[in-house]
């Protein structure tokens, strides 16, 4: 195909094997695409899990069961299992709340500094993948969503309830592993301070209702607080703005360390990485289209509060 490279999912399972050849030397591209190749699934570091049974010894030692102390770092039940058995990166805040809960030695904060992911494309689609890497050294990363609230915004119980609603029907082991990987992808538009990240969104995903009202509140913290850093920017199409350029679906742009600038696009069951420079710059036209027609970063944030009201 012209202009893009086919990630098909031979057998695509949303995080198992590669289920595709997927060598682009010499193509579009070149050192960029070229240093991201995919190659055997690795299990999760050894210091993750080293990680996590420490805290899990801790958490008994201190007589907490796995659901009381859930509870109290306010994750959910499956979070900490997940944690303990090395399958997710604790984030910050799982990290303090547990130093304060389990003695405040200082142990698991400082031994946090020293845990890995491994490659850290566990519980990613196949197709995805390989942007995946390439979002990690982007210098600068646009979305565009209509269909869901994008990933790197969504909280962990609108997460869930989108995998749990993928066919066919997912283990639950497999499913936590979508959602740490999920949740751990977040983690860079905090530790990315100076990486510009821009998403619109159109107003009807956050009209779409999912679980009980608790969830969908949940749902508009998350997006509130994720947005509020000032490299994040979040813009709503409002539902009068009527029909705009980027109707052919969901799109994601970002710009390498080298300036090359690359795309991607997804349907059902695939995705399509674009290099092809003529196609990248239409998208990227299109794009700065759209932004101009959505409502202002301040704008977007009063309509987010005033649908969250209405809840």
């Amino acid at each position: 195909m012209t202009g893009g490279i086919d990630i098909d999912s031979v057998g695509s399972d949303h995080g198992g094997g590669n289920g595709r050849d997927s060598s682009h030397d010499g193509g579009p591209g070149g050192d960029d695409l070229a240093a991201c190749e995919p190659d055997r699934e690795p299990d999760p570091s050894d210091s993750l899990r080293t990680w996590g049974a420490v805290q899990q010894a801790l958490r008994e030692h201190a007589g907490y069961s796995r659901a009381e102390f859930a509870d109290l770092v306010r994750f959910s039940k499956h979070t900490v299992e997940s944690v303990e058995l090395g399958r997710r990166m604790p984030d910050e805040s799982y990290v303090v709340r547990s130093e304060d809960l389990l003695g405040n030695t200082g142990a698991l904060r400082k031994s946090s500094k020293y845990v890995t992911r491994g490659r850290g494309d566990v519980g990613l689609a196949a197709w995805f993948r390989e942007w995946a890497r390439l979002e990690r050294v982007a210098v600068s990363l646009c979305t565009y969503e209509c269909r869901l609230v994008p990933g790197l915004l969504q909280s962990e119980g609108y997460a869930g309830a989108v995998f749990e609603g993928t066919v066919p029907v997912a283990p639950d082991n497999q499913l936590e592993d979508f959602m740490a990987r999920r949740m751990e992808r977040q983690r860079m538009l905090f530790e990315r301070p100076t990486t510009p990240f821009s998403f619109i969104v159109e107003e009807h995903i956050f009209r779409r209702r999912f679980e009980d009202r608790e969830q969908m509140l949940e749902l508009f913290d998350h997006v509130l607080e994720r947005s509020a850093p000032r490299n994040v920017t979040l813009q709503i199409v409002p539902l009068e703005a009527g029909l705009h350029a980027c109707l052919d679906g969901p799109v994601q742009l970002l710009e390498t360390p080298k300036g090359q600038r690359l795309a991607y696009s997804e349907g059902q069951q695939n995705g399509r990485l674009i290099s092809d420079p003529k196609e990248v710059s239409l998208l990227y036209q299109r794009y700065d289209t759209l932004r101009s027609q959505a409502l202002n970063a301040k704008d977007s944030r009063g309509l987010l509060e005033r649908l969250r009201g209405e809840l």
